[in-house]
């Protein structure tokens, strides 16, 4: 789905306000400050997907969007396999960098995604009165490329192209470098969009 200008500005303000809410909380959880980039909006031919999501190893959080609409797609907290295991020292009171992913470090991964998740998604809906709610997370870790794929083999509309909507979050304290990035099925893009766009005709 091609994107209008005045869509996409819409849709990257829309992950500037869940971003912040997302930035916010994980600064509360550190205790330390989080910056956050300017949500990007790349429409990506799935054959150039290794182009934008790497083989680095890393963690993915990942949720199904639900609520109005039954299957909206994915948002995902992706985080490389480094920095998720700082983030797990941090909040676990470790300093081993080479151990493996144990199950206190893999329920610390599911709860801070589920905690930035949420609050991006109760910041959008608060803006555009659709409900999408997060499934229980589920984590991989594994090559990123590979985990984006098989995501994407999921999506109930076949596609050649995605919408990747990515928000990059970063402590600089910690050395902590992750993203926020929304996988929407194409139904649900239309249905956001739709609702920014009767939004900003409401105002102008």
């Amino acid at each position: 789905m091609k994107l209008s200008t005045v869509q996409a500005d819409a849709i990257q303000e829309l992950g500037n306000i869940g971003a912040a809410h997302a930035a916010t909380t994980l600064s509360q959880m550190l205790s330390s400050t989080v910056s956050m980039s300017v949500p990007a909006i790349k429409a990506v031919d799935l054959a150039e997907l290794g182009n934008y999501v790497g083989d680095e190893s890393a963690a993915l959080v990942v949720f199904e969007l639900q609520g109005e609409i039954p299957h909206g797609g994915y948002i995902i907290f992706y985080i490389t396999r480094e920095s998720a295991m700082r983030l797990t020292n941090t909040m676990l009171g470790m300093t081993d960098m080479d151990r493996e992913f144990n199950e206190m470090d893999q329920s610390a991964l599911l709860e801070v995604g589920n905690i930035m998740v949420s609050a991006f998604l109760d910041a959008t809906a608060e803006l555009l009165g659709f409900v999408m709610l997060p499934s229980p997370p589920a984590l991989s870790i594994d090559m990123a490329h590979a985990a984006m794929e098989s995501l994407i083999a999921q999506l109930g509309e076949e596609v050649d192209e995605v919408l990747l909507f990515s928000t990059e979050l970063i402590c600089e304290e910690h050395k902590i470098d992750s993203d926020i990035i929304m996988l929407p099925e194409i139904s649900t893009l239309k249905r956001i969009t739709g609702l920014l766009e009767a939004m900003m005709n409401g105002t102008s």
